[in-house]
């Protein structure tokens, strides 16, 4: 393949659950096949550079192993002896299954359950249409943003802020609570470009030493979880020594002389025992952001996957809003633009025949609720049946052990709509192949950047692979309800419409154009005119508990985790699993650089640098337990336990271990993947998942003899 001939350059966007949202140059080699992708230079946010991962996607699509045909299961649950089935044989097993769910159970008996591995609009969010028309049970999506958004929209009331590609017009660019070097390589582009162009400074903020905290000017790595009391005593900093801009708090915050008031003794001192940063430490930084007005503070996820992130990512947001950063282009905060797009997706997602009255599930409680406790089901019947789609949750979902349980149940039928045979699909009772993006057509927008990209169809897929919109549609027609509105569409008319009734170009004028910059002026994403509050003013004292805000869970599931703890004031809330005596370590289960969740674990050469599972530990931590570089470890919680290999360095601080990278439960020793250390019960004040938020004990594991390949060996002899 590597001497084709490149018959034409296509283009296209990255699907992938990532903020970017890259948009592509593909070499097209001929009808099925791809050589090299790249950047396109000509995006003003992807600016010539993806990710490796990315780069290399040949190898993921071409991949010998992806799945081709639909297949049966043909022996126990997990046993892996399956049957080659038609489309029309498989299709027709999974209706007949559902509509017999539901003649015994009720309709919400049956749970569609998708997520993010492809972030296209019409295959994603297609699967709506057929859960709305059949009245199947509703998904409540908790398992990525919330308890970000929740902090990020107490302060500002909105999903949106400064222009992204501002932070090349710094003077200070914080990365806050993301390893953007790794996983979000376009951060990087526009800051490491005001160093070079402005002298700018670059401030990583993060659990660990990460390739982001090598390459910044200034990096602080503290104790996870504790980001609010760094914040704080920031601020602290920034009142007592006259650094904050009362003329900003006075026009466009609530109550600066209650903040200053609070703060009051939240001191350096009081934050360094806390977070284990120096004192000296957090007074550098805070006289660094307070005395570089235009300093651009860009949030990720990463610090808010704690139970008490909401609060975490309300803290550190208002510290530009102390120092009135957001006056100055180059200035303010940014976490996510996903309140900028408006895309009217109610053809999609079928929201003409939704139910109100029919509940929602916890997709993080998707083990609790296979397993029939009663509150994950909300008083309603049983999860009979379910079609899982664009997710993985035998692997990527807490409680694992429990979700393996539930998928085991002999009266579960479950479909899974792959593109490998992933953790998930190996549970399933059929699995149907499925196509990648660049064999079928959608559209994208991401919420770290402004762009909305067109994925026009490049390539065939290969063997019998279909799109998730065949699958919703073949379905339809089995169940009876094809005759709704929508389910007679193919992608193309359902993007033309959307962007018809969005106000925006259609499939062939966006394919023309590639993408669409939707950015809000200046004075908009700097909220000069006031924050998206009835008065203006940006939130020191956020109403947790009412008001609108994003992926709120709905009524009927009332507010989530222990919200009437929630403070007032920006602050350190000790509602963390804090180590104890029999968990004397806090661990995180941070992004490797080469997976996304689970997807590219199956990917030779991604698989070969990731090598294995493996716990970060510091040397003194190690010394003490008697772990040596590379030698077996255990580490568990009261969830269960898992066997990796340690890597002895001083990244973190003290009692406080990480676990890079999803990989697949095969991986492990006992087949056990890392999710099953990580907790499912919903944070205040609108759930989500505190994957970063785990106590855990570690120790040597009993017996050296029994040590595992490497899994990057495993994939070299087998390529």
């Amino acid at each position: 393949m590597n001497k084709a001939v490149l018959l034409h350059t296509g283009h296209s966007a990255c699907p992938h659950d990532c903020p970017s949202t890259c948009a592509l140059d593909v070499e097209v080699l001929d009808t099925s096949h791809i050589g090299r992708v790249r950047g396109a230079k000509e995006n003003s946010y992807t600016a010539g550079v993806i990710c490796a991962k990315v780069a290399r996607y040949a190898e993921r699509i071409h991949h010998p192993e992806r799945l081709l045909k639909p297949v049966i299961r043909g022996g126990a649950k997990g046993e892996g002896i399956w049957k080659d089935a038609s489309w029309e044989a498989a299709l027709d097993l999974i209706a007949e299954r559902f509509l017999r769910a539901e003649a015994e159970y009720g309709s919400e008996s049956i749970w569609p359950y998708y997520y993010a591995g492809t972030m296209g609009l019409v295959q994603r969010d297609s699967i709506h249409r057929l859960r709305h028309a059949k009245k199947y049970s509703n998904q409540f999506d908790s398992i990525c943003t919330n308890l970000a958004w929740s902090g990020f929209f107490a302060g500002t009331g909105k999903l949106g802020g400064v222009d992204p590609r501002e932070m090349a017009k710094s003077d200070c660019v914080v990365i806050w609570g993301t390893n953007a070097a790794a996983t979000q390589v376009n951060v990087m582009t526009h800051a490491v470009r005001a160093r070079k162009d402005r002298g700018a400074k670059i401030v990583a903020i993060d659990i660990y030493e990460t390739a982001t905290v090598r390459q910044a000017d200034l990096g602080l790595v503290l104790k996870p979880g504790t980001d609010g009391a760094f914040a704080c005593a920031v601020m602290h900093v920034l009142f007592r020594d006259g650094l904050a801009d009362w003329d900003y708090l006075n026009s466009h915050t609530d109550d600066p002389k209650g903040l200053e008031q609070h703060l009051k003794d939240r001191t350096p001192e009081w934050a360094a025992a806390i977070t284990g940063l120096s004192v000296a430490e957090i007074e550098e930084f805070a006289r660094l952001v307070g005395t570089t007005k235009k300093t651009f503070f860009r949030l990720g996820y990463g610090f808010a996957r704690q139970r008490n992130g909401a609060v975490n990512m309300h803290a550190a947001l208002c510290i530009p809003a102390v120092t009135g950063a957001w006056k100055y282009e180059g200035g303010g905060g940014f976490h996510s633009n996903s309140g900028i797009f408006r895309m009217d997706k109610r053809e999609i997602e079928g929201r003409a025949f939704a139910d109100p009255s029919v509940r929602h599930i916890d997709q993080c409680k998707i083990g609790a609720a296979l397993t029939g406790d009663p509150a994950a089901l909300y008083g309603g019947p049983p999860v009979m049946a379910m079609l899982v789609q664009n997710t993985n949750p035998a692997n990527v979902a807490p409680e694992q052990r429990l979700v393996k349980q539930g998928m085991l149940r002999e009266d579960l039928f479950m479909a899974v709509h792959e593109q490998f045979m992933t953790d998930t699909a190996k549970l399933a009772d059929v699995v149907l192949p499925a196509t990648m993006f660049m064999e079928h057509d959608d559209i994208y927008r991401g919420g770290g950047q402004q762009h909305i990209v067109l994925g026009p169809k490049l390539i065939d897929g290969p063997g019998e692979t279909q799109p998730n919109l065949y699958v919703i549609n073949e379905l339809a027609k089995r169940l009876g309800v094809d005759d709704l509105p929508g389910f007679d569409l193919d992608a193309r008319t359902l993007i033309d419409n959307m962007m018809a009734a969005s106000n925006l170009p259609g499939f062939d004028a966006l394919k023309e154009a590639r993408w669409l910059d939707i950015q809000p002026d200046f004075e908009t994403a700097h909220y000069e005119k006031g924050f998206s509050w009835p008065d203006g003013k940006f939130r020191f004292k956020p109403d947790w508990t009412g008001g609108p805000s994003p992926n709120r869970p709905p009524q009927s599931m009332g507010l989530q985790g222990p919200y009437e703890a929630l403070p007032q004031w920006p602050d350190y809330w000790q509602a963390i699993e804090v180590a104890d005596e029999k968990h004397p370590f806090r661990l995180a289960t941070s992004p490797a650089h080469n997976f996304l969740n689970s997807t590219f674990s199956e990917t030779p050469t991604s698989v070969v640098k990731e090598r294995r599972p493996e716990l970060l530990i510091h040397p003194d931590d190690a010394a003490e337990l008697g772990i040596e570089d590379g030698a077996r470890v255990e580490i568990g919680n009261d969830r269960g336990e898992v066997v990796v290999h340690a890597r002895v360095q001083a990244v973190t601080k003290r009692a406080v271990v990480i676990s890079e990278g999803i990989f697949a439960n095969s991986a492990f020793e006992r087949g056990e993947g890392i999710n099953v250390l990580t907790g499912a019960d919903s944070p205040a004040p609108n759930g989500g998942a505190a994957f970063h938020d785990n106590k855990v004990w570690v120790r040597l594991a009993a017996d050296p003899a029994l040590i595992s390949p490497l899994v990057g060996e495993k994939a070299i002899s087998a390529s």
